[in-house]
């Protein structure tokens, strides 16, 4: 039988959390994103700078959480990290090019990454990263937060939705190798 927990990562996990932030990148936005961008992607940049995030992460209301699938197979426990969420307060990363940068956001949390990679999917480890996000806002006095998504993942968007988030009419487009790639902003309140 699998149970599945959410816990914060460990500065051992930042190996596994770029394996599936590449995994799932390369899988989720192969069409959305240029091939070479995500192949040239390098997996220990990317586990050091997670590193960096677990152990020292710029605030302590920014947090690294790992989402966990533990099996018992013939009396031995196996546990697989399987997804991850990275958030924090409010920042230069949540807003638009065009939005005012003096505006006081300090009770809006941000998510940078929510990611499940995908094998792992549809068995609530997306869920259960989110409701910890937000518990952890909660104690942090957030009374709002955003995330960005890519416009045409119908997925995140779809997932984002379904617990309450709302687009909230803010876009930016992303230049990934003369690539716009466009995105919109949801909230919700906590």
């Amino acid at each position: 039988m699998a149970v599945g927990f959410v816990r914060p990562a460990r500065p051992d996990d930042a190996g596994e959390i770029a394996r599936i932030q590449l995994t799932t990148w390369r899988v989720a936005y192969r069409r959305l994103l240029p091939r070479h961008i995500l192949d040239e992607i390098d997996e220990a940049f990317l586990a050091e700078r997670w590193r960096e995030a677990v152990v020292a992460p710029p605030t302590p209301r920014h947090r690294v959480l790992v989402a966990v699938e533990q099996t018992a197979a013939e009396q031995a426990v196996q546990e697989y990290v399987v997804g991850f969420a990275a958030s924090g307060p409010f920042d230069e990363g949540a807003l638009a090019a065009d939005e005012d940068h003096t505006a006081d956001r300090a009770d809006v949390a941000a998510i940078t990454d929510l990611l499940v990679e995908p094998r792992w999917g549809r068995r609530g480890h997306g869920s259960r990263l989110l409701a910890a996000t937000v518990d952890l806002w909660r104690e942090d006095a957030f009374t709002s937060a955003v995330c960005w998504a890519f416009d045409a993942d119908a997925a995140t968007r779809k997932f984002l939705t379904s617990t309450g988030w709302a687009p909230d009419g803010t876009t930016r487009a992303l230049d990934v190798d003369d690539l716009l790639v466009p995105q919109l902003r949801l909230h919700t309140t906590l």
